[in-house]
């Protein structure tokens, strides 16, 4: 009875490009030599955009206060993306298309019915590093981005996302870091700059820096 309603209450993505996501799907299941790779990437990179982060972190320690500043609030923006994520889910609610496309070909396995799936939160987290980095250092968003459009790829290879969930993704997180960035790095600047000059030096600046 509760499954019944839940099902009812939620909205069905797979009206809007349930084709094309069987579309991807088909080629899965054709592709069975990419399944296990795909499910690990999709499951396990966000390890490395934390590392991407921490590499940020690092290289902005020969630099200004704005850079330190702009790297250390990258965290704090990928945070509010997901968070934001997570509030646009539980209001759409969105079934996930392993229950709502049942005969499409899913790698991942399916998840409890009350996680949805509009936005994709990996792709949020994976977009929302690369928006980050980009204020950091170019080089660094460039390199995430692309890694985050191979997550955005895999989210719906493995069934466990539509193309508009992803798409959505990207949105909100392009959207929230480009107006927590810059904020927080405004206000807090000074601040950081007075903590690389004080006990915490080591960590936000190599020595000389300042």
């Amino acid at each position: 009875m509760f499954s019944e309603a839940l099902t009812i209450s939620t909205y069905d993505g797979a009206r809007i490009d349930g084709s094309l996501f069987r579309d991807v799907t088909q080629f899965a299941r054709h592709t069975h030599w990419l399944n296990t790779a795909a499910e690990a990437w999709t499951t396990y990179s966000i390890g490395l955009f934390v590392i991407l982060l921490l590499v940020g972190w690092w290289i902005s320690r020969r630099y200004g206060d704005r850079q330190m500043t702009t790297a250390l609030v990258a965290p704090i923006g990928v945070a509010v993306a997901f968070l934001v994520t997570e509030v646009i889910k539980n209001q759409f609610g969105e079934l996930r298309p392993c229950r709502s496309v049942p005969h499409a070909f899913i790698v991942e396995t399916c998840p409890a019915p009350t996680d949805y799936a509009m936005p994709s939160g990996h792709t949020t987290f994976a977009a929302a590093v690369a928006v980050a980095l980009f204020f950091v250092n170019r080089r660094l968003g460039v390199i995430a981005a692309l890694l985050a459009i191979l997550e955005a790829i895999s989210r719906v290879y493995v069934g466990a996302h539509y193309p508009h969930d992803v798409i959505a993704a990207m949105v909100v997180a392009v959207v929230v870091v480009l107006i927590t960035s810059p904020l927080l790095s405004r206000l807090l600047q000074r601040v950081v700059g007075r903590a690389r000059r004080g006990p915490l030096h080591g960590l936000l600046s190599t020595r000389g820096a300042g």
